[in-house]
């Protein structure tokens, strides 16, 4: 799938809506193995990204991409907005040469492990991340493998982020950077190709 500037504001509206919708679930699963605040942080990065890309429609998809970067780093607190915007950063630079939709994503998960140190099996967004990335660039992405790739975060013991500090105690809970992410793809799976 080439991505567009209109399906990129889309999808965005989308994640926004769900992450609406979810942003107390969000916080709850970041109260046992964090600050308790991934939740209202994600509300009110992405109520700040659909404002700006409705208010100012991007030119291009680099624009676009860019813009979403610099609104997440700049309004979300914790490590997402750091990462979340890492992930966007790296698409925007990537869609100088490709919008084809696996690829950028592919720069973006790069970048996330670059910025964060984080590798699949550290219980962080990287599982999913890496999990579901080849899915799209192979046209295989389900809601099921989403739901998968989230919930594998579960047992898992975190070796990265506050959570790390709890060690053992960390298995058990999903990330919540792992469930914010399930509900990006999941946003991207409704998004008109």
């Amino acid at each position: 799938m080439e991505l567009t500037v209109n399906q990129t504001i889309e999808w965005m509206t989308k994640f926004a809506a769900k992450i609406a919708a979810n942003k107390q679930l969000l916080s709850d699963l970041d109260t046992p193995i964090g600050d308790g605040d991934h939740g209202f942080n994600m509300d009110r990065g992405m109520q700040a990204v659909v404002k700006k890309l409705s208010t100012t429609p991007p030119a291009s998809e680099s624009e676009a991409l860019k813009e979403i970067a610099m609104t997440l780093i700049s309004t979300v607190g914790g490590a997402s907005g750091p990462l979340y915007g890492t992930a966007f950063l790296e698409m925007a630079k990537k869609s100088a040469t490709t919008t084809d939709l696996g690829e950028l994503l592919e720069a973006a998960l790069n970048g996330i492990e670059k910025r964060g140190g984080a590798q699949p099996g550290d219980k962080t967004m990287v599982d999913v991340w890496a999990q579901l990335v080849p899915k799209v660039k192979e046209g295989q992405l389900t809601e099921s493998r989403i739901t998968a790739a989230v919930k594998s975060t579960a047992p898992m013991i975190a070796k990265k982020g506050r959570a790390s500090y709890l060690g053992e105690r960390s298995k058990g809970h999903v990330d919540p950077g792992s469930q914010s992410s399930g509900y990006l793809f999941t946003a991207l799976l409704e998004t008109e190709g």
